[in-house]
């Protein structure tokens, strides 16, 4: 999918997105998991790749205080609206329009925020998926926070616990109804098998790169949660 079409698509359904990231049962729990992964004090700096209508940038902000940087990042416009409209009360919370895999920290208001000095955390929720090389995405983000930064990624991917079976089908039909075409029906590869090697794939680029890892599942084994601090 080019990135044209992505963000014709998640524009479209941004009001939906919107709904399901704050109101599905259990997510706030684990959004708020994945802020404390980040490891963050008051008056760090932390940027969220693909933030979408920001959902976890109130946590995150919870983390940093008054005091600490929060920056999130997203390509879709529509669905940043909503997430400048879910943050306007906090002055040191900014959405940035950009991609993800190049993020546009050295410029513009980014860089106003960061005000040249270190990023403490990247964490980056249900994104990964989508990019075409989550490897090399992961070693940036690695490489952007540096030494004793962390890194967080939450996914979602097929089951692995002994219920598995009916819950991967109803996965299955959620990643279908969210790949574009939504109306299509056959794969010449199945998206929740694509999708399932990309995760694999980042979450193991992050524990590689990372001197501790926590690792965590949840929403009944969906979920894959990895919090890496770097060497």
């Amino acid at each position: 999918m080019s990135t044209e079409s992505a963000q014709e698509f998640y524009g479209r359904w941004a009001r939906l997105y919107d709904v399901i990231a704050r109101r599905t049962p259990g997510i706030a729990r684990l959004r708020r998991r994945a802020a404390a992964a980040c490891r963050l004090e008051p008056g760090d700096t932390v940027v969220e790749m693909g933030c979408g209508t920001g959902a976890n940038l109130p946590f995150l902000r919870e983390r940093v205080g008054p005091t600490g940087t929060v920056i999130g990042i997203d390509f879709t416009r529509q669905v940043l609206e909503r997430a400048r409209a879910a943050t306007a009360d906090y002055d040191n919370v900014s959405v940035v329009r950009g991609d993800a895999t190049r993020p546009p920290l050295g410029t513009g208001a980014a860089a106003a925020e960061t005000d040249g000095g270190e990023i403490d955390a990247v964490l980056a929720t249900f994104v990964v998926g989508m990019l075409e090389d989550p490897v090399a995405a992961v070693d940036d983000w690695c490489d952007l926070v540096g030494s004793d930064g962390t890194v967080v990624l939450a996914n979602a991917a097929r089951s692995e616990t002994w219920y598995a079976p009916p819950v991967n089908a109803v996965f299955r039909a959620i990643v279908i109804l969210s790949t574009p075409p939504t109306m299509q029906l056959r794969y010449e590869n199945d998206p929740h098998i694509r999708l399932d090697e990309k995760i694999d794939a980042a979450h193991a680029r992050l524990r590689h790169r990372s001197a501790a890892v926590a690792d965590e599942t949840h929403v009944l084994g969906v979920v894959r949660l990895t919090g890496g601090r770097l060497e």
